[in-house]
């Protein structure tokens, strides 16, 4: 079966970094491994040096891996490993959200409600409603982990608000969607409250085909299957990372409590940007050194049941796969 590991916490603190890096282990182990990129600001292609699309793509691991040179002379995992990536963008992110819309649509019209195709267009022309990218999120896990293509999959999600609606969102949508059934068995009596109680935000919530009831049965079944895999302990696996800062580490405890709370498993922190090798000579980087190790022992302090890994600060971003490789052996890479 697939694992998963999710890497969360608020923007900026390095989660792109951290899930290349440990997609190139899991992968240098061999383990066949996709990395997901669904935060808004991509820059998992920089880390990985890769062209990287909507659709999943292998990565030349040519770089610091434990490869051999074929007869043909490419370069390949003694392993047996691959690495993939993918990143999701807001396009791709509206075109599954078109197609819900559509099949919303018809199930309208089935149930007596008639729209007109232009009407179609011009209630679902504003794009996908807030929580869109966290249902396209969760419809991608089910998708990339019922594929059986890979081993592991490595998720680097949004910042923390957008991580905490997507673990909300398969039970927030469950009782929608049956509220949804049930209007539709009531909407040739209710006609216009109908259409304004589910042109909503909720709007897109029905199955991919336009079999009526059966759609929203098989999205709902997607949504627990989700829910499943996310609260699974032997099979997902959530990691923060966070960077030694004091309100990062509030952040954090709040995001760790909302994740218990989701009974997702999380055992450890990863403490991105620690100054670790000050200058004797050089009293503002001693006192930079100091500060970040208070805040490292107060992570620890704040955490004591998690394991706490810590990444060295470095000049300028982390790009390139040659810099993530130099930092993939501090992570552990197993869940």
């Amino acid at each position: 079966m697939t694992d998963c590991i999710f890497y969360g916490g608020k923007g900026g603190v390095g989660k792109t970094t951290c899930a290349a890096a440990t997609g190139l282990e899991l992968a240098d182990e061999g383990r066949r491994t996709l990395i997901v990129s669904t935060d808004p600001a991509h820059s998992l292609s920089d880390s990985l040096e890769a062209d990287l699309g909507p659709e999943p793509s292998e990565v030349d691991l040519g770089v610091g891996s434990s490869l051999e040179t074929t007869d043909e002379g490419t370069l390949e995992l003694d392993s047996g490993g691959s690495l993939w990536a993918v990143e999701i963008d807001a396009k791709t992110q509206q075109e599954r959200y078109e197609k819900l819309a559509t099949a919303l649509a018809a199930d309208l019209r089935s149930a007596g409600i008639r729209l007109s195709d232009d009407e179609v267009e011009r209630i679902f022309a504003s794009g996908a409603p807030a929580g869109g990218d966290e249902i396209a999120a969760l419809d991608l896990l089910v998708e990339y982990v019922d594929s059986g293509e890979w081993d592991v999959v490595v998720f680097d999600t949004a910042p923390t608000g957008h991580t905490l609606r997507l673990f909300d969102t398969p039970e927030v949508l469950g009782p929608a969607l049956e509220t949804l059934q049930s209007l539709r068995g009531q909407a040739s009596r209710i006609g216009t409250a109908a259409k304004s109680a589910v042109f909503g935000p909720m709007s897109m919530m029905t199955g991919s085909n336009t079999e009526g009831e059966e759609s929203l049965e098989e999205f709902q079944d997607r949504l627990r299957r989700a829910r499943d895999l996310l609260a699974d302990p032997e099979r997902t696996e959530f990691r923060v990372v966070l960077i030694p800062e004091g309100m990062a580490i509030a952040e954090s405890e709040r995001l760790v409590e909302k994740l218990r709370d989701a009974e997702v498993r999380v055992d450890r922190l990863v403490v991105n940007r620690v100054f670790e090798d000050p200058d004797e000579g050089c009293s503002r980087c001693r006192s930079r050194y100091e500060r970040h190790a208070k805040r490292v022992s107060e992570v620890r302090e704040t955490f004591p049941d998690l394991e706490v890994v810590t990444l060295p600060e470095r000049e300028g971003e982390v790009q390139g796969l040659e810099a993530v490789w130099s930092i993939a052996d501090r992570l552990p890479a197993a869940a």
